[in-house]
């Protein structure tokens, strides 16, 4: 799957979900690791894990399975690598206290 899909597919499922406050930064010149990364927030440490597990599914059925998979026990923070996509789906005060939209910008 063209990497363009994927971005789309990753916000499309985020927003099924009712995910909030989308933001795609590019990231390419900044990171040796990923192109883009999709941040969202969920309302709850479940809402949280929903997402992410809604997004991995729906990647997977897609023929796009992710690499790796981290923080779904807790649900504070979990990111999902697609490998050119990274998604971060956390909650707002994990997401306020990280401000990866800084780091990267």
């Amino acid at each position: 799957m063209e990497s363009q899909q994927l971005k789309q597919l990753v916000k499309d499922k985020i927003d099924d979900m009712k995910g909030r406050d989308v933001i795609e930064l590019d990231v390419r010149g900044k990171s040796s690791i990923t192109d883009t990364m999709i941040i969202c927030s969920g309302n709850s440490k479940r809402h949280v894990s929903s997402i992410a597990e809604n997004v991995m599914v729906e990647a997977k059925k897609a023929g796009h399975a992710p690499g790796s998979v981290e923080g779904k026990e807790t649900g504070e923070w979990v990111l999902v690598d697609f490998g050119d996509v990274i998604l971060h789906v956390m909650q707002d005060e994990t997401r306020d206290f990280y401000q990866l939209e800084k780091l990267w910008s």
